[in-house]
């Protein structure tokens, strides 16, 4: 079982990831499609437990971890190129997911980020938010957000991260980036945000916040005056606020919301569509908490359409509607209508037709 050529022909054809299951045909996904790897054979039972081997290079930890749990999150260096990787049962033999990850991290000026949330890093204290599903560029977008600030202010950043994707190293900042799990460096994230409060940095990254105790230790350290920016697993910036608020217990809630209020001061939710020329598209919503936003995060019932309308009417501030984003897009030629479309719930539809109409008035075509 080669597993290096199969490696080879992913980072020759730029695939993304590499799914490797028995019964099939190794796959890679290039630009959303998978594809199967030329001339290979249908993996083996064999084949899987050497894919196994090779990728857990015998290191007890690991193979306890996945032995116990039925999975593993790990890295693997191959050549220049790391990969996350994820491990994981089908009737009881081992599935491979294998993420590429560039050694050289895209310029933010090409990512299609608003400037906004670049700017947003000059804060000296509060919440930012990347959001997003899954394979909607999250990592992406927060590694070159830590690039842009390591190399424009002298900052000391603290990133904890499960597994530690791009790696960087201090420019202009001081940088520590810290792997979370067992026998890496924090058993948790939350312990590892618990710690960074004796740590003295300036800038503390969070890979990803997915429980309360993070949550809390986020906001902890926030309100001590610090800058967090952290992930959430969330489809646009009215969920993630939802999603915030209801990790707690409900008489706890008004105590959450008047924090976060006064807290949080940008979510950018990002969807990654395939564009018209075949490459993936960035499709951003941004959401500059002012105080219109707090005021609607604050009521005792949060309206999701209200927060949706607040970040519409609030573009002189920097805030991006999902509509605007696609519309833009749309008239751009970057993405077809039916795209646009299919992104956006059946009420919107009209509004979605005459933002793009403005849009071209605007620019004179009509």
């Amino acid at each position: 079982m080669n597993v290096d050529k199969i490696l080879d022909e992913a980072i020759k054809l730029d695939a993304s990831d590499v799914h490797l299951i028995c019964d099939n045909k190794p796959m890679l996904r290039i630009a959303r499609d998978l594809v199967p790897v030329e001339n290979s054979q249908v993996l083996t039972i064999d084949d899987m437990n050497e894919i196994y081997d090779y990728l857990v290079k015998g290191n007890i930890d690991k193979d306890e971890i996945f032995n116990r749990t039925r999975k593993l999150d790990t890295s693997y260096q191959y050549k220049d190129i790391r990969l996350r990787v994820n491990i994981s049962l089908s009737n009881d033999i081992p599935v491979c997911t294998l993420r590429l990850i560039k050694s050289d991290l895209p310029k933010y000026e090409s990512l299609g980020v608003p400037d906004i949330v670049r700017r947003m890093t000059y804060q000296s204290q509060g919440l930012i938010l990347v959001t997003g599903k899954t394979n909607s560029g999250k990592t992406t977008t927060l590694n070159a957000l830590i690039n842009y600030i390591n190399e424009n202010q002298n900052k000391k950043i603290l990133t904890l991260e499960n597994p530690v994707e791009y790696k960087h190293h201090s420019k202009k900042s001081l940088i520590i980036q810290k792997e979370i799990g067992k026998g890496r460096d924090s058993l948790t994230f939350s312990e590892g945000v618990q710690n960074s409060l004796r740590e003295d940095c300036d800038i503390l990254v969070i890979g990803e916040i997915r429980d309360k105790q993070t949550m809390e230790a986020a906001i902890e350290t926030a309100e001590s005056g610090h800058l967090v920016i952290g992930t959430l697993h969330t489809k646009s910036c009215a969920e993630t606020i939802d999603r915030m608020i209801n990790f707690y217990e409900v008489r706890d809630q008004p105590t959450i919301k008047y924090m976060l209020s006064s807290l949080l001061k940008l979510v950018v939710s990002q969807r990654l569509l395939k564009g018209t020329d075949g490459k993936l598209v960035l499709v951003p919503e941004v959401m500059v908490v002012d105080n219109i936003v707090s005021g609607i995060i604050r009521k005792e019932k949060l309206s999701v359409s209200e927060i949706e309308d607040a970040i519409q009417s609030n573009a002189e501030k920097g805030s991006i509607g999902l509509i605007n984003s696609l519309a833009q897009l749309f008239v751009d030629d970057k993405i077809t209508l039916d795209q646009a479309k299919a992104q956006i719930e059946e009420k919107n539809l009209e509004v979605l037709n005459r933002t793009i109409m403005q849009l071209k008035i605007k620019n004179g075509r009509h």
